[in-house]
């Protein structure tokens, strides 16, 4: 199976969406295919044995739609040191020619460049740069071309050609609106040239009205050839309908001019619809325009994300330092970070010590403290030391890479919400089109007034707006999705995004998601002459030797609090009890209570504070120094410090919390109880886990697993939402529907809250986009007028349909505001 994302040319509407979806959903080997009208994305899963994304693109394209299958990183500009007269040059272009892969290349002597167009599935930048230096030339450093910024730039010239064509069509239909209505104004006698005057020179007048349409019609004629085309194809869109309606007016304009030049009817001056065209075609520039731009914004959090990451990287080879492209870099090279620059690619610190900022990837703010054997990640920022890493992961496998993807993938997916649009949008236009019809048609045969009818018939097709419908799903989720990512929550498909808001419970693994995932020293109680850092001095030499994760939590405790430890002798390991060792000369012995009894060690009141403890979720042990009790150190796995704050906010949601865990019921429900869960299930071996998630769903309520997604995993997905908490880099979970880049619990609250907005603001989105064209379609159709009511005028049908889009993805951008939980 394959997956693949390409970008789409030549939408105008979802009509256009519906169409590809069809086409492509019938080729054989096809899985699933989906089009993202917002991001002008296709998003296909097939099976490369029977289908290849050549195929896919003919099918695309036959039906009047290009998409472009770039290769990755197929333009490369290399600068050459060396090079003296035009034979260097030539001899380059040889070498680079001859290359298996290389499609064309040539060398700009005056710029010292060579510009070569190669297949990078054949051969690599590395291979190119090796010809050059071996043809005796020096290969300077290479700048690739930007796939993500190629894109940009081409929507951004699509934006500005559609701002451009809206500009020279409001300069013609500007003064043709004020020929054709200010003769009819009554109340004010507006200026108006003698020379036009309608009913003294009504052909000048019409040959005026339809010298200034010409030009406006000629900047709109996209919506011509493509609605013509499509509808001619058989599956019209919203350009048909444009071109459809403004043809009507246009055409029949014409005959009245033929009426008024020919037959000399004077009065068929005031048949002429010349304005309405015009004006139509330039309203719905305007809103293109606007639309093109409010698109743009709502994949602007994807495209933050692939400009994080460095252009180039410095090799570090024998103490040399040499800067090559990101492309280049290969697992296994040692490369060189400077204070202040970004990691290029994921690795292991070789050598070195810094602080690096990865709020990039994981919107943690705090800078993470990095050393000899600690992972780095590409794309975040080293901020103080200087760092020498192996690079393990580089190009599509990097953490940032997978980010992308993931969002990307989402994007592209589907919410259930969207299928009732999907199914709208596919019949729209031909039901607008036959309602036009049928309008204009009963109109005429009621009143037998064909100018009218022609005036239902134009109102009805550019009131409709097949757009606003298409939209009102895939902004929404382009936009949360963004959002999400930027707040370091990954949403892997738009029924994650959805189901989200619907959970009523949610199930918590306890170790590393609840708490901490290690012990810590909790409390120090001494006996007798001790103090507490006395006590734990002894203690902690003691258990220097051992292997156990609570002696290391006590050496840990000691080490952080600056206490110096004695030198261990006679340590001795006492299997179920605890250690004994000599510790500058004093025998000390740490364990539980059947250590204690054992050699007879007198406890008092300490068995008191141990039975407290231990109703706390602590683990006591028990230390005694030559024979006589010392105190008590007691270790637990604390809470994490957001912990309680995030359950308390789903509390408040309406939201039930269950803690699931492999500890004894004790243990559980003094942690549930610090943490303030509603429910406990104790003693669940993980293989069980996901039969209670199953048991808790049989109550009826949507459930959540929170989980680390590995141990987790038939939990997470057995849930209605498995949500994978990690430390922001773990981010292919599979079995996750949402995946969290922090182990904050706080995340699970946004994840959650943001859900809900985003489907608040589909639901508005869709009732907008449902509501205008069941209002405005009947109005258009002088359901008003047969009342006594007035008539929609077609301009105004036009601006009423050009805001409908950018309304709704105005609607959608307001999510970019939402800020995630505290």
């Amino acid at each position: 199976m394959e997956k693949q994302v390409v970008s789409v040319q030549g939408m105008t509407c979802a009509a256009c969406a519906s169409r590809i979806e069809r086409v492509v959903r019938k080729l054989p080997g096809i899985v699933q295919a989906n089009v993202n009208l917002a991001s002008e994305k296709l998003f296909v899963e097939f099976d490369d044995a029977s289908l290849k994304m050549t195929d896919i693109q003919s099918a695309v394209e036959k039906i009047g739609y290009k998409l472009p299958l770039q290769k990755e990183a197929a333009a490369v500009s290399i600068p050459i040191g060396g090079m003296t007269c035009a034979a260097c040059a030539a001899r380059i272009e040889r070498v680079l020619q001859k290359l298996d892969g290389v499609e064309s290349a040539s060398v700009n002597l005056a710029s010292e460049k060579a510009s070569v167009h190669y297949d990078a599935d054949k051969i690599k930048l590395a291979d190119l740069r090796a010809a050059i230096e071996k043809a005796g030339y020096k290969a300077l450093r290479i700048s690739v071309d930007n796939r993500a910024e190629e894109d940009r730039l081409r929507k951004q010239k699509e934006i500005d050609t559609l701002w451009h064509k809206f500009i020279i069509a409001a300069i013609f239909a500007v003064p043709l609106l004020y020929l054709a209505m200010a003769p009819m104004i009554t109340v004010v006698k507006l200026p108006f040239p003698a020379f036009l005057m309608p009913m003294r020179y009504p052909l000048r007048y019409a040959l005026v009205q339809l010298a200034l349409v010409i030009p406006i019609v000629a900047v709109g004629y996209k919506f011509y050839t493509v609605g013509f085309k499509a509808l001619i194809a058989g599956s019209p869109n919203m350009d048909s309908l444009i071109a459809i309606g403004t043809s009507a007016a246009i055409l029949y304009s014409l005959y009245s001019v033929y009426r008024i030049a020919v037959l000399n009817k004077h009065m068929a001056v005031d048949s002429m619809y010349f304005e309405s065209a015009g004006v139509i075609i330039t309203l719905i520039l305007l809103g293109k325009s606007l639309e093109a731009r409010s698109k743009g914004k709502t994949g602007e959090a994807i495209k933050r994300l692939m400009g994080l990451a460095p252009k180039t990287a410095i090799l570090f080879t024998d103490g040399e330092e040499k800067e090559i492209a990101i492309e280049e870099v290969q697992p296994g090279d040692v490369l060189l970070v400077k204070p202040g620059t970004k990691i290029p690619v994921d690795g292991i610190v070789q050598e070195g010590s810094s602080a690096v900022d990865e709020s990039m990837l994981t919107g943690e703010s705090m800078p993470v403290d990095k050393a000899k054997g600690d992972k780095v990640y590409g794309a975040t920022l080293n901020t103080t030391g200087r760092l020498v890493f192996k690079a393990q992961k580089v190009g599509a496998d990097t953490a940032l890479a997978q980010i992308i993807q993931l969002v990307e993938d989402a994007q592209g997916s589907k919410a259930p919400i969207a299928a009732l649009a999907d199914k709208v949008s596919g019949i729209f236009v031909p039901v607008v089109t036959l309602i036009a019809i049928v309008a204009g048609i009963g109109w005429y045969l009621y009143n037998q007034n064909l100018e009218f009818a022609l005036t239902i018939f134009i109102s009805v097709l550019v009131i409709a707006c097949p757009c606003a419908l298409g939209l009102a799903t895939p902004t929404a989720i382009m936009v949360a999705t963004g959002k999400g990512a930027e707040n370091g929550i990954l949403f892997k498909s738009g029924e994650a995004l959805q189901l989200a808001h619907q959970v009523k419970e949610i199930v918590f693994d306890k170790t590393g998601t609840i708490t901490e995932g290690r012990p810590e020293v909790t409390d120090i109680i001494p006996a007798g002459k001790f103090e507490p850092d006395q006590l734990l001095a002894l203690v902690a030499s003691s258990e220097q030797s051992s292997e156990h994760p609570l002696a290391k939590a006590i050496v840990a405790n000691a080490n952080d609090r600056g206490i110096s430890l004695e030198p261990t002798q006679d340590f001795l390991s006492l299997t179920g009890l605890g250690i004994k060792a000599v510790i500058d000369g004093q025998e000390v012995l740490v364990g539980n209570e059947n250590l204690m009894k054992e050699h007879k060690i007198k406890l008092g009141k300490l068995s008191e504070a141990s039975v407290t403890l231990s109703g706390q979720g602590k683990t006591a042990m028990f230390a005694a120094v030559d024979k006589k009790a010392a105190g008590i150190i007691a270790v637990a796995d604390v809470l994490k410090p957001t912990s309680r704050l995030a359950l308390s906010k789903l509390h408040d949601m309406g939201i039930g919390t269950v803690m699931i865990t492999g500890d004894n019921q004790r243990t559980a429900r003094a942690i549930a109880s610090l943490a303030g869960i509603d429910e406990v299930l104790a003693e669940v071996l993980p293989s069980d886990k996901a039969k209670q998630v199953e048991m808790l769903q049989k109550k009826g309520n949507k459930i959540a697993m929170v989980g680390d997604g590995i141990n987790d995993a038939p939990a997470l997905a057995q849930s209605d939402v498995g949500i994978a908490i990690g430390s922001g880099t773990d981010v292919a979970m599979e079995s996750a529907d949402i995946v969290l880049m922090r182990s904050d619990l706080l995340d699970v609250v946004t994840a959650i809250q943001l859900s809900k907005r985003t489907m608040n603001n589909i639901v508005q989105n869709l009732f907008w986009a449902f509501g205008y064209n069941v209002i405005g379609i009947p109005i258009a159709a002088g359901l008003l007028y047969a009342f006594g009511g007035p008539l929609l005028n077609p301009i105004f049908a036009a601006a009423a349909m050009s805001l409908s889009s950018v309304s709704v993805l105005t609607n959608a951008l307001r999510l970019r505001r939402f800020k995630a939980a505290k």
